[in-house]
This record gives C-alpha cells, structure tokens and sequence, in this order.
C-alpha cells in the first residue's frame, strides 16, 4: 500500500519545468549579465571582453547570453544604452529644476549651475571609458556609434533646447534655433574638457569650471539678443594678450 501510495504521488506532482528560471530569477540573471559586461567592458575594454568572460563571471551560460543579445556587439549596446540613460538623468534633472522651477538667479548663473552639472556627467570615469571604446570602434560598428548619436547626444541636446525654448519665451534668450544653440552650447561648456579627459591627460576641475564660466559669458554675448533687452551689466575692462 505504502508503494502504491508513493506512485500516486508522483503522478499528482506537477511536472518540472526543466530547469527554467522564474520571472523573478530570470530578471536577477539578466541584471546581474548587465552588471558583470559593464565592468568588463570598463576594465578590459571591447575587444579583450569576450562572451566566455562574461558568462562565466556572471554564472550564466553561453547560449543564454547569445539568446539574450546575439553577439557582443549586442550586448555592448544593451550596456551603452543603460549607461547613457543614467549619464542623462542628472542632466535632465537639472533642466526640469530650471525650466519648473526657476531660481532667482541671473540666466548666466542658471547657465553655470547646469555647465557644472554637464562637467561631472562629460568627465565621469565611466562616462570617459565609454567615450574611449566608443571612438576606436565607431568606424568598425556604425550601429554603435548611431546608437551613442541618438540615445546620448541628441537627448543631451533635445534637453538643453527645452530649456533654452523657455529662456525665449520669457525673453530671456533671443535666438532663432534653440536645437543649434543647444548644440553650441553642449560643444563649448564641455567639449574640450571632455574630449581631453579621453585623450587620458589628468583633468584640472578648477581650470575646467573657468573654461566653462567663460563660455557661458561667449554663449550669452550672442544669445542675449539687443543690450537694452536685459539690465546693463558693470563694464569689465578688456584684457589684451601681450605682444610676442
């Protein structure tokens, strides 16, 4: 009886699933993949990162991570577009801040509080070591490189232009593109610094934040409009370069 029993157990058991993960588990693995590829790619960078490092650090198997992303490409781009989501959440912050809740300082102070938000995002270390694997591989991969062009620069831009449409229409601003000037804008608070800091030369923040502040001076000198729109500002004296 006690046989008998145990057979008729069995076969009201339900039947195994092979093996398959839970939703729950399946979401760990799949975060923790992402996790571990992140890091290899930052140590080692894109061609020393192969899928068998991957896999076996992060305790999945191969065929999980070809069914997951194809190839390593595939997988790069799943962690570049993480990457650029979490680069552009304080930039986008930063302008919601501006645009919803404008503080009483002067545009070109509003301006400097975002440019030092776009310094710490541009000159990150991850944020470097990206622009770095993104650059040698860019003429082999096109589809990264677009992926970098319209996930990360023009969010970056399409952000900074809705704050620059507000500045407009309070009459603050007085240009005629608010994308291309948010481009200008992008290019002169931050590209030098950030294109020097993938170069790997050592980044002087306090000389950074001057390079900004007087961009930001250059960038309003033609997007203020007409001198009577604004108050007039104390003259400072013009500072010649010596003869050589």
């Amino acid at each position: 009886m006690g046989l008998t029993a145990t057979k008729a157990a069995k076969r009201a058991a339900p039947k195994s699933r092979g093996g398959r993960p839970t939703r729950d588990a399946a979401i760990e693995r799949d975060q923790r993949l992402i996790d571990v590829a992140t890091r290899l790619f930052l140590e080692r960078g894109f061609d020393a990162t192969s899928i068998d490092a991957v896999a076996e650090a992060a305790r999945v198997s191969k065929p999980t991570v070809y069914a997951q992303y194809g190839d390593k490409r595939g997988l790069f781009a799943a962690v570049l577009r993480l990457e650029i989501a979490r680069w552009l959440a304080p930039l986008a912050a930063a302008t919601e801040m501006q645009v919803d809740c404008p503080s009483d300082g002067s545009i070109e102070q509003r301006l400097v509080d975002l440019g030092r938000q776009l310094l710490s995002i541009s000159c990150g270390t991850d944020a470097v070591a990206f622009g770095r694997i993104l650059t040698a591989q860019a003429i082999n991969f096109p589809e990264i490189a677009k992926l970098a062009e319209e996930e990360g620069w023009s969010k970056a831009v399409s952000t900074t232009a809705r704050l620059f449409d507000q500045l407009v229409a309070a009459g603050a601003l007085d240009v005629e593109d608010t994308t291309i000037a948010a481009e200008a804008f992008l290019n002169m608070v931050v590209g030098h610094t950030h294109r020097i800091a993938t170069f790997g030369i050592p980044v002087d923040m306090k000389a950074a934040e001057k390079r900004m502040k007087l961009a930001i001076r250059l960038f309003l000198a033609g997007a203020l409009g007409p001198p009577n729109r604004l108050p007039a500002s104390p003259k400072t004296p013009v500072r010649r370069r010596p003869p050589r």
